[in-house]
């Protein structure tokens, strides 16, 4: 089963290489946005957009990973459809065919028969790159794939992703938004009880020169492994929280006292719970049901794998007001009954993405009665 972390470190980096060829050729990417419709838009903007880098993307991602596990044949699921129309209104599902030129091919006729742009994703697609990392390397798990799944963002932050801007901040410092959002993000949760167990996020763009970076994590039974060598510790009185800029307003004066009057914000839900992950936030904090489990599987199993979690806010609310204190954490197996499309798979209760447990008490109890 480690052979499966190593399978993902290796496909993330793919994916992560193959979102950065789309955004270098700049008439390339105005061919790539489409617009969600249906069943496949979510919530979160007036406009959601879908890129073929994403679709792109998941469908390798879950090509590769199905040649090397058979076993995890209809148990990889994504954000996106795999289904594309192009500039003459011909609806195509893309798919990574057996080899690069049949690959080319098809994102030809995607791409309204832009060969030089379509040969060059197809040359990513089926590239064989070696991301090697001695902790991943070493490690030993005794758990089969046929007991997991797995879900993929391809490019989570994806309005970040099609704006493009280049925003840098010091390292120890949370970024508003921009490229240093957008994330690809794999995680694996165990198919019989959705719990994460594992985890990858790629950071395609993660600073000056456009170059990547990768963290991991593995939670599973007593084992407890990451990629994250230090954090950063911050003082128990004063936390650090980051929402997103259009949390409500009754969440924002609910948890200002907590952080010292300056609450953060930042975009993107992968990139929010990665600053809990490296210690740049002490916790993430979401009022509404407008992340996928897509968004969270991922970081969930880095946080566990660090002694944190991510919970689901209204269940703990409730806890509270039954004058007891119990946290719930998010599980990935199961949609949501009654309903449609992506809201099956939605976060309805809110959620907190959390290192410290003692911190976690302390957001919970400040958003009582407020939300």
């Amino acid at each position: 089963m480690a052979e499966l972390l190593r399978s993902l470190l290796r496909v993330s980096e793919k994916a992560a290489n193959v979102a950065r060829i789309c955004r270098k050729e700049a008439p390339l990417f105005q061919l790539l946005v489409q617009e969600k419709t249906g069943d496949d838009k979510t919530k979160k903007f007036l406009r959601d957009f879908k890129t073929l880098a994403d679709v792109v993307i998941q469908e390798m991602i879950r090509h590769d990973l199905v040649a090397q596990f058979p076993q995890l044949t209809g148990f990889i699921y994504g954000e996106e459809s795999n289904k594309f129309e192009n500039g003459l209104g011909e609806s195509i599902q893309v798919t990574v065919c057996s080899c690069e030129e049949h690959t080319a091919a098809l994102l030809a006729t995607v791409l309204d028969g832009y060969q030089a742009a379509a040969d060059l994703l197809a040359q990513a697609i089926h590239q064989d790159i070696q991301l090697m990392d001695e902790a991943a390397e070493s490690l030993e798990l005794l758990l089969c794939p046929s007991e997991v799944a797995i879900w993929i963002d391809p490019i989570d932050g994806t309005s970040q992703y099609i704006e493009g801007r280049e925003v840098v901040v010091p390292e120890e410092e949370v970024c508003p938004s921009g490229l240093h959002c957008a994330l690809v993000l794999i995680g694996v949760y165990l198919r019989a009880t959705g719990e994460p167990v594992m985890g990858v996020i790629n950071q395609p763009f993660a600073g000056q020169g456009l170059k990547g970076q990768h963290f991991w994590g593995v939670s599973f039974g007593n084992i407890k492994a990451s990629s994250i060598s230090s954090l950063t510790h911050r003082s128990e009185e004063v936390l650090s929280i980051v929402l997103s800029s259009s949390e409500k307003q009754n969440v924002k004066d609910a948890l200002s006292p907590l952080c010292g009057g300056k609450v953060k914000y930042a975009s993107g839900a992968g990139y929010k719970i990665l600053c809990v992950i490296l210690g740049l936030a002490d916790a993430y904090v979401l009022s509404e049901g407008s992340t996928y489990k897509w968004d969270s599987c991922a970081p969930h199993a880095i946080l566990r794998a660090l002694g944190g979690g991510i919970v689901d806010l209204a269940e703990c609310i409730g806890c509270l007001k039954e004058n007891e204190y119990r946290h719930t954490q998010l599980t990935y197996h199961q949609p949501k009954p009654g309903s449609q499309g992506a809201e099956c798979w939605a976060n309805h209760g809110g959620l907190v993405a959390y290192l410290n447990s003692a911190k976690l008490k302390r957001v919970i109890g400040a958003l009582s009665g407020k939300v």
